[in-house]
């Protein structure tokens, strides 16, 4: 049997958005929910081209392992884990495979974050990126305490939105942690609701929240040699080197994003050459961003807490 199916494990708004984008690159594709995956059905299939793993963020290693035995390249969604102990394990795991598969770091495919990483940011000495948004009104008929986002363990707003602190490491790959401060709720003890993160070098903040009445998502660099004011959602940003401000804008729709990685991972996946976007997150190139995740996650201290209704 032809190896020709990619088959996507979950079967969420995200695992749905993947087939979809599947079909419309004119692959064969098959969406199937974790709770009806078995695992020892899908191992005898034949078929398998590659897996798309887009559940929970707990569920992750089981179904690496299987891919690796199986020698199917994966996608598999961000966050990897949320212990440097588990990102360890998972590329344990998926070193068979690894140079085959992506990791769901789609902000590498943002015409914004692709044009920031090409210029030259040697005298940056301070940045902060940060992204809020009210998760109340994130779907129609979702519901926060129902949802993975919810759970102590593999939740809250530090890895559901650790897209910027991969663009952080994509712009700035020598920064490390240094700390993590974080709010939470009187209904969701340790599941934090916003969290900021202090890096270095160059000195850097990461901030997220559930709580925005508007959403955002923005960006400054200040460096010795330029100024750098980044707005991801309109998509524009203005460069001041002294001589006035320039503001270059892109054409821009959301799911180009997703399209784009998931172009990158047919290719790989079939052993074609992707694109050719130097951020594209081949899993056995972003292991430093992984733990850097883990590492924020684990440094939080929870400082005090949100009065909200949820």
């Amino acid at each position: 049997m032809v190896a020709d199916t990619f088959l996507v494990i979950g079967a969420g708004s995200i695992g749905q958005r993947h087939a979809r984008n599947l079909a419309a690159l004119g692959q064969k594709v098959e969406l199937i929910p974790y709770r009806e995956c078995e695992a020892s059905a899908v191992a005898r299939r034949t078929d398998i081209a590659g897996v798309i793993i887009a559940t929970a963020t707990p569920i992750r290693l089981s179904l690496i392992q299987l891919c690796a035995a199986q020698d199917w390249p994966f996608y598999v969604e961000k966050p990897l884990g949320w212990t440097r102990d588990q990102i360890a394990d998972i590329y344990a795991a998926a070193a068979p495979v690894a140079d085959r598969s992506i990791v769901g770091f789609m902000m590498r495919y943002h015409p914004a974050v692709r044009a920031l990483a090409a210029l030259d940011l040697s005298d940056i000495y301070s940045f902060a990126f940060e992204i809020g948004h009210d998760v109340r009104q994130w779907r129609e008929n979702w519901s926060f305490a129902q949802s993975y986002a919810s759970d102590p363990a593999g939740g809250g707003v530090l890895l559901d939105l650790c897209h910027e602190l991969d663009i952080a490491h994509c712009l700035f790959p020598k920064a490390t942690v240094s700390g993590a401060a974080s709010l939470d709720h009187p209904d969701f003890a340790e599941v934090d609701f916003a969290t900021r993160i202090i890096l270095a070098a160059p000195l850097g903040t990461v901030a997220m929240d559930y709580l925005s009445p508007v959403s955002l998502r923005k960006g400054q660099l200040r460096g010795t040699d330029q100024v750098i004011d980044l707005d991801l959602l309109a998509p524009a940003y203005t460069r001041d080197t002294g001589a006035g401000p320039q503001t270059t804008a892109f054409d821009f729709d959301r799911n180009d994003m997703f399209l784009g990685l998931m172009a990158d991972f047919i290719a790989i996946a079939k052993g074609e050459a992707p694109s050719g976007n130097p951020l594209m997150p081949r899993l056995s190139a972003v292991r430093e961003s992984c733990d850097l995740i883990a590492e924020a996650w684990q440094a939080r201290q929870f400082r005090g807490q949100v009065n909200v209704a949820f």
